[in-house]
């Protein structure tokens, strides 16, 4: 199982066991992302599992098959899916993580190397759609603030996650940083406008800063604080 595939697995595994332990009145409450509740978390898994059937469509016919007809359609599914009651929520969530599984596991090699594009505009093989599922799951499972942490993430994970976003962040012409991991062997350097800011902190902490989380125990040049940063996706 390549790289991406097993953190698709495990991260879903990850997701739905922390869903499982949230009663469903508390799906109506806050998550850690502001102005979303449970729901709408939920609601977006969902969709976004389902927007990459579309891509696996796409890698295995041919055919073009955007994940989203549109931003604002994207949105507006996600509005409407968080008025659904919680069990057709959970219900739904499931089916779509199965169905993404199943069609993925359909793709030969030749389909696996099909270029299809994301919902950022950015053209990427096949290959790339296990990986961009596990980063869904995973961070969300975080945000549901049902217990998991980034810390609870496997290294592997959290250092592509750290890769993925400084690339990111490296084409958007944003501030130079230079982030050191405390606790792994990983430097990280986002060229920008300015002297790169010194961001220190350990990888679970690094992963959460970059992805606009709460970064606990990450700190700047002399211990003061780390940069603001923009939105990531």
């Amino acid at each position: 199982m390549a790289r991406g595939q097993r953190w698709m697995a495990q991260g879903t595994e990850i997701f739905f066991d922390a869903l499982a332990t949230l009663p469903d009145d508390r799906l109506e409450g806050p998550t850690r992302l502001a102005g979303w509740s449970g729901k709408h978390l939920l609601a977006h898994l969902a969709a976004n599992a389902d927007a990459l059937v579309n891509l696996a469509y796409w890698a295995r016919t041919g055919e073009e098959r955007p994940m989203y007809a549109s931003r604002e359609q994207r949105d507006a599914d996600i509005e409407a899916g968080a008025k659904s009651p919680a069990s057709e929520l959970r219900a739904w969530a499931v089916r779509s993580a199965a169905t993404l599984e199943e069609r993925l596991g359909e793709l030969d090699e030749r389909q696996w190397s099909r270029e299809v594009r994301t919902a950022q505009g950015r053209t990427v093989a096949a290959t790339e759609i296990p990986w961009m599922r596990a980063r869904e799951v995973m961070v969300h499972a975080v945000d549901l603030d049902a217990g998991v942490e980034f810390g609870d993430l496997p290294d592997g994970f959290l250092a592509a996650l750290i890769d993925d976003i400084t690339a990111k962040r490296s084409a958007a012409a944003e501030r130079a940083l230079t982030l050191t991991a405390t606790d792994h062997d990983g430097t990280w350097t986002i060229p920008g406008s300015g002297e790169p800011a010194q961001v220190t902190g350990a990888l679970a902490d690094l992963a959460a800063y970059l992805s606009g989380r709460r970064p606990h125990g990450v700190t700047g040049a002399d211990g003061g604080p780390a940069p603001e940063l923009p939105r990531w996706l």
